[in-house]
């Protein structure tokens, strides 16, 4: 069995951060470990708490994966400081990690920034540069491009900017009233878009975490780069398709829509 790690943050109520990712990973049909950078307290209506684990503690997490079970891909989400940054860069050349999926959250949906200054240029200079993929929403690309996204042009010249300068391919994703659903994928100076189904669901929490932990799934079992944003998008439409509310926010959606078995039964 194909193996996955995501690098990210608890999330309390279950439809973002590791929850998602490992839900997400399970899906598609590989094992999945985590490292976790923070517990959170959250829910649908929003965050309340944050409380980070030391660096030393995240290397030690990592070092009990790698040495063990190695991970086939790797996906990072959540971090909010630059200790952290440097601690899973260091350890991701360490053990010489492949696939690996990086999730720049950086920016919420809302527009609230989620990282200091500072460890947005560590992001740039540390983790990027051992990157398979980076995959920004519109106002994450518009930091790391240091540049202005108005239209699908804007998104094509972004993803090339940021694929020259830290050497990864780059998936732009659409959404935040540009482009619709529509991604865009840069890799190597090919460009190539995913048309999104766009699907009338108001609860989208965790929907950057579940895309880039469905990408890192595929490529850990042999899809190509192109093949697993493809595969990853028509799961995370299938999992939106599913119509999940839950919360007094914006809920989760479906992971498990796909799910069926004897285990999957409700009582009757």
């Amino acid at each position: 069995m194909k193996t996955a790690l995501t690098i990210a943050g608890s999330d309390s109520c279950g439809g973002a951060g590791i929850q998602a990712d490992m839900k997400t990973m399970t899906m598609n049909g590989v094992f999945a470990m985590s490292a976790i950078t923070a517990l959170t307290a959250q829910n649908t209506t929003g965050v309340t708490g944050i409380m980070e684990v030391t660096p030393e503690f995240l290397a030690m997490q990592l070092d009990a994966v790698f040495t063990d079970i190695r991970p086939d891909a790797v996906k990072t989400g959540m971090f909010s400081s630059d200790k952290l940054i440097c601690t899973i860069a260091a350890k991701l050349r360490e053990y010489n990690a492949d696939n690996i999926v990086v999730d720049p959250v950086m920016v919420a949906t809302s527009g609230s920034k989620l990282i200091a200054d500072e460890a947005v240029e560590t992001l740039k200079s540390e983790l990027l540069p051992i990157a398979t993929v980076v995959t920004p929403n519109i106002p994450e690309a518009e930091i790391l491009a240091d540049m202005k996204i108005a239209s699908q042009d804007d998104m094509v010249k972004a993803a090339k900017v940021i694929g020259e300068k830290f050497g990864c391919a780059v998936l732009c994703k659409g959404g935040h009233s540009l482009s619709d659903a529509n991604d865009l994928l840069w890799d190597n100076g090919s460009t190539k878009w995913f048309n999104g189904k766009r699907i009338d669901n108001p609860n989208t929490h965790g929907t950057g975490c579940t895309l880039s932990s469905a990408i890192a799934s595929n490529l850990a079992k042999g899809f190509t780069l192109e093949h697993s944003v493809e595969r990853a998008k028509d799961y995370i439409s299938g999992a939106l398709a599913a119509m999940l509310d839950l919360g007094k926010g914006s809920g989760p959606m479906n992971h498990a829509f796909a799910l069926s078995g004897e285990f999957a039964k409700e009582a009757d």
